[in-house]
């Protein structure tokens, strides 16, 4: 005969993998839940409301259906309720940086964006990182951090920690990000690839969201890739998948910054793009204009262009990794239509016709923030582990 004490434990028990499951999921209901445990409607109706009682999750009206998309009532929507726990993180762009606070689960609280030289004074950079996320932090009475991760421009060495190049940020070199923000911080720093780190933000909350296979595109003042296979962040044997923007693209004479010609960041690329404007546009600022601004034939051609080059190496990755969507991000994937057409029509002209109609070509639902977006859900993870 079971004890109360069992009955207890085993309710305890199922409580917590019903909480376990919620954390692990966006928008998940009760039905939900009794899809993914098999368990009774009535065993996850009492694991939910104890939860909801200890005020561990919340439970939220689900977002109102639009017209023709079936009758019914849909189930509310769980969520995790976040601790008192702080994180911070850090987006190093080429031209910028951006902050954020954020709790453990993920949600970012408050955030800031800085113009800066990154690549020219990585001090002038980490310095000014650490300093405007101090500022969060008081903004918010907030006295300590759990973790700050930040993401990078450039090559990541797994197993050190160190940006590993001599041409993308070759300031940086030999540097330890992570070292260097525990220093000015205090607090447990990790350090990785922007673009593994946007590839991360649209797993958990954009364009990548229900996907186990799928390519994220930076495509900024740099070109750089984070891939998601089996549904996990894939880094390579050594950290730097994704490089691709040293991929040569026969036949085009652009010099690169790496001293070889052709590259793909050499041809696509915001500076690239811009210089073409400067010709196209000459009455319009190039390097301050916003390209998602442009709404003429001139520019709509060029980002297409623009976007055809990229696709065309990217259908070359798509016959090798067979990913359900490519998203592209930064900020030539903030730019409109015409780039984003430009890809899909290269993927499929080049890609293998079983290739290129399994795989969508979609903008970076997170858009510029994706990077950042990531950084703060990794955080999150990690000061919940």
């Amino acid at each position: 005969m079971s004890t109360p004490t069992g009955r207890s434990t085993l309710r305890d028990r199922t409580r917590d993998e019903v909480f376990e499951l919620i954390c692990g999921s966006q928008n998940v209901t009760r039905s939900a839940l009794v899809e993914l445990t098999g368990l009774p409607s009535s065993t996850i109706g009492h694991a939910v409301s104890r939860l909801l009682a200890e005020g561990r999750i919340t439970e939220t009206a689900p977002p109102a259906k639009g017209p023709g998309s079936g009758s019914g009532r849909p189930g509310a929507i769980l969520s995790p309720v976040a601790s008192a726990t702080r994180i911070g993180a850090i987006d190093f762009g080429h031209r910028h940086f951006r902050v954020a606070l954020g709790d453990d689960r993920g949600n970012v609280l408050d955030e800031a964006t800085v113009p800066l030289n990154v690549d020219g004074s990585p001090t002038r950079g980490l310095d000014g990182a650490a300093r405007r996320l101090r500022e969060l932090c008081d903004r918010h009475g907030v006295g300590e951090l759990a973790r700050v991760v930040a993401g990078v421009p450039g090559p990541v060495e797994e197993s050190t920690g160190r940006v590993c190049t001599n041409t993308i940020l070759s300031n940086w070199a030999g540097m330890n990000p992570a070292r260097e923000l525990e220093r000015r911080l205090g607090v447990p720093a990790v350090a990785g690839n922007d673009a593994s780190l946007g590839a991360f933000g649209e797993l958990h909350q954009g364009s990548g969201y229900g996907h186990r296979d799928f390519l994220y595109i930076k495509a900024s003042h740099g070109i750089g890739a984070g891939l998601v296979v089996n549904g996990q962040l894939y880094q390579g044997g050594t950290g730097f998948a994704g490089e691709i923007g040293h991929i040569a693209i026969a036949g085009r004479p652009e010099l690169c910054r790496c001293g070889n010609r052709g590259c793909l960041e050499a041809v696509v690329s915001v500076p690239s793009v811009k210089e073409q404007l400067s010709h196209t546009h000459p009455h319009l600022d190039a390097e301050t204009v916003d390209l998602a601004l442009l709404d003429d034939p001139i520019s709509a051609r060029l980002l297409n262009e623009t976007g055809r080059t990229l696709g065309a190496v990217l259908a070359g990755l798509c016959d090798l990794i067979n990913p359900t969507v490519l998203i592209i991000g930064g900020e030539l994937g903030s730019s409109g239509r015409s780039l984003i057409d430009g890809v899909r029509a290269s993927v499929n002209r080049f890609a293998q016709p079983s290739t290129s109609s399994a795989v969508q070509v979609v903008p970076a639902a997170l858009g510029r923030r994706a990077e950042l977006v990531g950084a703060v859900q990794l955080a999150g993870a990690l000061a919940r582990a």
